[in-house]
């Protein structure tokens, strides 16, 4: 453990609050040291993080089935760093014995997977995986078998209808009435950061911030010219000169003063009819970076100087402080047992009554963009979300704390929407931001900066 805290501050404490575009490169881990990490994290999570989650659900076992490139998704997040997908069929098991002892982990594959499932099937004395499977349940004989077998949530529905039958045909039917849907312990494993992720994750979230930066600037913009397709292919670039990957393609738009209204659809799309950027624009951004298996979902909102301007027109600086007010009356909301729909419902409620014209849409972050746990809201669903909404908040989870405020800018005569998300994450009591929110508009001051 004391090896693992100084390798993570060697790695990553030494990152200055601010990065200048050409060092951070500098600051971000090589392929090999990344996956020295991932594999320590990995393993602390099943330390730290599985175990209470299964015996919250009360679930002795845990079965997850893939095949190569037909990949369940939990079971990508089990896998070593050097492991980018199944081997074959690949079947991860984890057993609690009770009395609080530590979980036991296995493979039924031809392989140990990393350090965490050492193998146990031996393909010369028993061709058939799935007997051998079999043989292994019932030596541990538990009370329910858990299967990633979920009707709502999508990524706790990995095993295939194929795994499914075999499961079922090698198992005698005393243990066949045992298989039970593993919906709640694969949410919970998905959505649940361990305290060695926290140490991290606030550098992941500086880093996706600083990239929009950067690419909301006149290094990148010149207006007249540069065009918001640009500006989203600069982004694309970027991420992958920084050895990054993106879990979505961003996108840019572009609000200003003329007759045009706000449409939610067309603000998340490239396919502008007239894109190029110009003085006196309201830039907005949606991007994501993926790192160390941690994503990160940001937007924020830049302005365009117009010749002989040095400062933000006041209408939009405080129109950019009431989408930071409801971003507050929302992370205000959240109480462990809450549901999304009545965070949502709350949050919207309260806004409301202080003036604002909210639309909230939040959603789970972490192994994945759109992760498992609470739905808060969608774009489209301001009522509630059935189901996926109803899943109580968990301590020591994170979100994209995801929104608009719809407010009138009098010299445009129309409304702009303040499109915000920023990554936050609830400890039990508090929702905080991973890395400090955008409250200041970032400034492009393209006739100084040349």
């Amino acid at each position: 453990m004391k090896q693992f805290n100084k390798f993570l501050m060697i790695s990553f404490f030494l990152i200055p609050f601010q990065l200048f575009a050409d060092e951070l490169s500098e600051d971000i881990l090589p392929m090999r040291d990344r996956a020295k990490v991932r594999d320590a994290l990995l393993k602390d999570r099943f330390r730290t993080v599985l175990p209470e989650v299964m015996r919250r659900n009360n679930m002795d076992m845990w079965l997850i089935i893939a095949r190569e490139y037909n990949e369940d998704p939990v079971i990508r997040t089990m896998l070593p760093a050097t492991w980018l997908n199944a081997r074959r069929r690949t079947v991860l098991v984890v057993f609690d014995p009770g009395k609080n002892k530590p979980l036991e982990t296995y493979a039924v594959a031809r392989y140990d997977v990393g350090e965490i499932f050492k193998k146990a099937w031996d393909p010369e004395a028993q061709p058939d995986q799935y007997k051998a499977l079999a043989d292994l349940i019932k030596q541990k004989n538990p009370k329910k078998i858990g299967i990633n077998k979920s009707e709502f949530f999508a990524q706790a529905d990995g095993i295939s209808s194929t795994e499914y039958d075999l499961l079922n045909k090698a198992l005698p039917r005393k243990y066949q009435k045992r298989i039970v849907s593993a919906t709640n312990v694969a949410v919970g494993w998905l959505e649940t950061r361990s305290a060695k992720e926290m140490e991290i994750y606030p550098k992941i979230c500086r880093i996706a911030h600083d990239i929009i930066k950067e690419g909301f600037s006149s290094n990148v913009i010149t207006p007249g010219v540069t065009t918001t397709d640009d500006i989203v292919w600069w982004y694309r670039e970027r991420i992958r000169e920084l050895n990054f990957v993106t879990w979505f393609h961003p996108s840019v738009s572009i609000q200003r003063g003329d007759k045009q209204n706000f449409n939610f659809l067309k603000s998340f799309s490239n396919a502008k009819p007239d894109n190029t950027v110009l003085p006196g624009d309201l830039l907005h951004v949606d991007f994501g970076i993926t790192y160390l298996s941690l994503n990160t979902d940001t937007q924020q909102h830049s302005y365009v100087l117009m010749p002989g301007e040095n400062t933000v027109p006041n209408e939009l600086t405080k129109a950019l402080a009431t989408g930071n007010r409801l971003q507050d009356i929302l992370t205000n909301q959240f109480k462990t047992g809450r549901t999304g729909n009545e965070m949502l419902l709350s949050a919207l409620e309260q806004a409301k009554s202080e003036g604002i014209n909210p639309q909230i849409y939040t959603h789970p972050i972490g192994y994945y963009g759109h992760g498992s746990g609470p739905t808060i809201g969608m774009w489209d669903k301001q009522e509630g979300v059935p189901v996926n909404g109803d899943y109580p908040l968990y301590p020591n989870t994170a979100y994209s704390i995801e929104l608009n405020a719809k407010v009138f800018i009098k010299s445009w005569g129309k409304e702009v929407a303040i499109q915000l998300e920023e990554d936050a994450f609830f400890d039990g009591e508090n929702c905080e931001y991973i890395d400090p929110r955008q409250t200041e508009m970032i400034v492009i001051d393209w006739e100084t900066d040349k």
